[in-house]
């Protein structure tokens, strides 16, 4: 691309002085294996659009508090060139803080190291901005020569992200938007916040163009937008076109004719848009967030959203009805998305080979040795699972026992769900959904105790960000409070040692149909060629798959979710391997089906 000029003027977008209607789709890079990233690109040409949005997760790019990682599924700057290959614009939306519906929002959990405690996040607090400028620091290389100043494909920089649902500290969007620009940004700066009660009025900034994220209601939500900010294009940069879904809940859906005259609403008005989300994707590894109302809401590994490319970037009805609307507003182009794929390969494969959590213990992480229960983020670890161990002997002053039953074990808080094992054996779970704090122990309860504490996605949205996770203390059983725990973080991120470990082993070493857990389990299978896959979870119970080392995420029989998608770039045609952890029980028969079931639907 060659040098051009993008600005605000008073009433449009300017591209080398003429008006510019910005029609993106949002295409999260971190959700879609690089190997599809040109192929969902195209499709969102072909679709009438011009540009492509994508948020940027901290977390995802500095896993810990030294390291920034710039590689394989998180090249921002190649995905960028693709974009920009493609003839196409972007928008980039670095945060801090995301939503996304990814764990944290974006923000790294190992932020509390640095002296940032859940209070200070999303404010002017020193630590806080001594971190937001390193990440700044890092990132700006990736996107300052590639503006479109520079003949790059950026034409917009956020500013943080609905920040007045949040707060209303001008003076830390203030100093962000310089650290940005410190970076060396120079093309326009945006903010985005839905246009009721006080939210656009909290989360802008003077000379910042502030834009709209809503569904629905379009003229009242623009007119909002515009009695808030009278000069400066109209824009809603998350037109939302579907929903996520979380665990327990049902598959949202939006009638393809409806959403559609909506986006037709907002052309016919002259406004911009984003569309949110063009193809949402995938929570790959443990990346999902979480919802809390009152009541913990862990959102599910698909991040399908019902958008106009489903989850595996394949069009849809509203792919279609989409195109129809924009072609009455810009060109269309001429070529069209491929014809929908065969069927994926359906087939079933037993899961031959298992190997206990307790014995791969050692292959995933060491413990540390504390008085008192800490909580996981104090023993570093930041997703995932921590496992919680203490002895309870005789002398254990537990008090006296309800006849038949054994003493109380009771926690401050579980974030998120507990398995307690006395001697290695299943007592009961714990769940922060169902608000659970005490569960009965075996009478004269004696031996290892044992506390499996699952992550299941770190809050994103409101005032529970960056809050610690593990157990929340104190613990104790009956009135006495154990001392002496032993506090292990499970590292799920790289399980080539576990798997080299099973591939090892003589034969089939499953001597039942089911597998009973925590158990890693395996199966080899192989296909025709490479090929986007479904894993179906019937059967299973709830845990994490990988296929060849690859973490499509997690699954849980409480659904709706019933498949995980598997990306055929991570496929091979001979000697394909997958591997479960499975928490509970298990059929030892994995299943692939012919496409996908995201479970029941809500309108």
């Amino acid at each position: 691309m060659e040098p051009r000029e993008f600005a605000v003027g008073q009433r449009d977008f300017l591209l080398d002085g003429e008006p510019f209607r910005v029609l993106s789709g949002a295409l999260h890079y971190f959700r879609v294996h690089p190997g599809h990233w040109a192929d969902r690109i195209a499709k969102a040409r072909q679709m009438g659009l011009n540009t492509i949005e994508t948020y940027v997760p901290w977390n995802a790019h500095a896993p810990a508090k030294d390291e920034f990682r710039l590689d394989g599924g998180l090249d921002l700057g190649r995905f960028l060139d693709l974009v920009a290959a493609d003839g196409m614009f972007a928008i980039v939306r670095p945060g801090p803080y995301i939503c996304a519906e990814w764990t944290n929002g974006g923000l790294p959990g190992w932020l509390r190291e640095t002296g940032v405690d859940a209070g200070a996040i999303r404010t002017g607090d020193p630590a806080f901005m001594a971190a937001v400028r390193g990440y700044l620091e890092r990132l700006g290389p990736v996107l300052a020569g590639r503006q479109v100043d520079r003949g790059g494909p950026i034409i917009l920089v956020q500013v943080e992200n609905e920040y007045g649902a949040y707060g209303r500290d001008q003076e830390y969007l203030r100093e962000l938007a310089g650290l940005i620009r410190g970076c060396g940004v120079t093309v326009p700066l945006t903010t985005v916040d839905q246009p009721a009660g006080d939210m656009l009025a909290n989360g802008s900034l003077p000379g910042v163009l502030a834009t709209g994220s809503f569904g629905g209601h379009v003229t009242q939500r623009l007119a909002a937008l515009r009695a808030h900010q009278g000069d400066g294009p109209l824009m809603c940069s998350e037109f939302w076109d579907g929903w996520f879904d979380h665990w327990g809940g049902h598959h949202h859906v939006t009638p393809p004719a409806e959403v559609a005259g909506q986006l037709d609403e907002l052309l016919r008005a002259g406004a911009s848009v984003n569309i949110y989300m063009f193809h949402g994707g995938t929570n790959f590894g443990l990346t999902s967030g979480a919802n809390d109302k009152g009541t913990y809401e862990p959102i599910v590994t698909s991040y399908d959203y019902d958008a106009p490319l489903d989850e595996a970037g394949n069009p849809t009805a509203k792919y279609w009805a989409f195109r129809d609307v924009i072609a009455r507003y810009a060109p269309v182009s001429v070529d069209r998305p491929a014809a929908a794929p065969e069927p994926a390969p359906g087939f079933s494969v037993p899961l031959e080979r298992a190997l206990p959590l307790w014995d791969a213990l050692d292959l995933l992480g060491r413990p540390g040795v504390y008085d008192a229960v800490v909580t996981a983020d104090e023993a570093g670890q930041h997703e995932g699972l921590t496992l919680y161990a203490t002895e309870l002997d005789a002398d254990t002053d537990a008090g006296p026992e309800p006849a038949g039953t054994g003493p109380v074990l009771t926690v401050g808080e579980v974030r998120d769900r507990a398995q307690v094992f006395l001697g290695r054996r299943p007592v009961g779970v714990l769940a922060r959904d169902h608000h659970d704090t005490a569960l009965v122990l075996p009478a004269g309860a004696q031996g290892r105790l044992e506390i499996l504490v699952e992550d299941q996605g770190r809050v994103n949205y409101g005032p529970r960000i960056g809050e610690a996770k593990g157990l929340i203390g104190p613990v104790t059983v009956g009135r006495a409070e154990p001392h002496g725990w032993q506090v292990r973080p499970v590292d799920l991120a790289d399980i080539s040692a576990v798997a080299a470990v099973l591939r090892g082993l003589p034969g089939s070493t499953v001597p039942a149909p089911e597998l009973a857990g925590p158990v890693f389990a395996r199966a080899v299978f192989d296909l025709a060629r490479p090929a986007d896959l479904y894993l179906s979870t019937d059967g299973l119970g709830k845990g994490v798959a990988w296929v060849n080392g690859f973490c499509v995420g997690r699954y849980w029989s409480r659904g709706p979710q019933r498949t995980l998608y598997v990306p055929g770039p991570v496929t091979r045609e001979d000697g394909n391997e997958l591997v479960v952890l499975e928490l509970h029980a298990a059929r030892a028969m994995a299943s692939f089906r012919l496409g996908p079931d995201l479970g029941p639907r809500e309108h």
